[in-house]
């Protein structure tokens, strides 16, 4: 225990976590998004993979579980990081921009915090149901489609996006130099493997939204939870 304490007070220490649970968050994402892509197959293929999670509820709070640990162990140490950084060096450098920076490194903390406030609201949005103007359990086809209906809606979650796509280009390039995997280089804006993640990633989610606000999913009548086990149970048999 003395030495876990050790190793969390320490500067490497909180790095090495925040990278650890940065990769938990990258494989998450990167699940949620390919289930997202089902929206495109229509309300069948979005129901039998919400009733997939329905019947795997151990595994789902364990993932759910795993996941609130690792953005709040993230969001901690990354907070404490900030802390040390400013109590160690109070005032700024008196020349601005000292070294090689991007805009996703400027952003990162702002960015951050935007990425904690959209998540508390997509849970309320689309897990819960509680901010939905028309939320139906087990019918996430039109859960997505009526949710982001609103441009407003779907603008905050195409800016939550974009702040994902920067947090991954740089948060993804620290993770492998934090790690090792990286060496330093003399061309440190080159982080292809970074870039790729980070539209990958943020372009792919975003199609959700542009698609709805396009039309691309038309209407279908909302599945009431036994109607729609029963339509289930019987596609199963033919």
């Amino acid at each position: 225990m003395y030495a876990l304490t050790r190793f969390w007070q320490s500067t490497i220490g909180k790095k090495i976590v925040m990278a650890v649970t940065g990769i938990v968050g990258i494989l998450f994402v990167l699940g949620h998004m390919s289930g997202n892509f089902l929206m495109f197959k229509g309300q069948g293929a979005m129901h039998d993979y919400a009733l997939l999670l329905r019947t795997s509820m151990p595994l789902l709070w364990a993932v759910r579980l795993g996941l609130l640990a690792a953005v709040a162990l993230h969001a901690l140490a990354a907070y404490q990081l900030t802390m040390q950084s400013r109590a160690a060096r109070p005032q700024g450098y008196a020349v601005k921009n000292p070294q090689v920076t991007t805009l996703a490194a400027k952003t990162i903390r702002w960015g951050g915090v935007l990425l904690l406030v959209f998540i508390v609201f997509h849970i309320l949005h689309m897990t819960l149901g509680t901010v939905h103007p028309q939320f139906t359990h087990l019918d996430p086809y039109n859960n997505l489609r009526l949710g982001l209906a609103s441009p407003l809606v779907a603008g905050f979650y195409l800016l939550a996006m974009a702040a994902l796509g920067l947090h991954l280009y740089h948060g993804g390039w620290a993770v492998l130099r934090t790690l090792g995997v990286a060496r330093p280089s003399s061309s440190p804006l080159k982080r292809r493997v970074a870039l790729l993640l980070a539209i990958i990633v943020a372009g792919g989610f975003a199609i959700i939204p542009l698609a709805t606000l396009a039309g691309m999913f038309p209407e279908a009548p909302a599945l009431v939870e036994g109607a729609a086990d029963s339509h289930t149970a019987a596609a199963e048999t033919h």
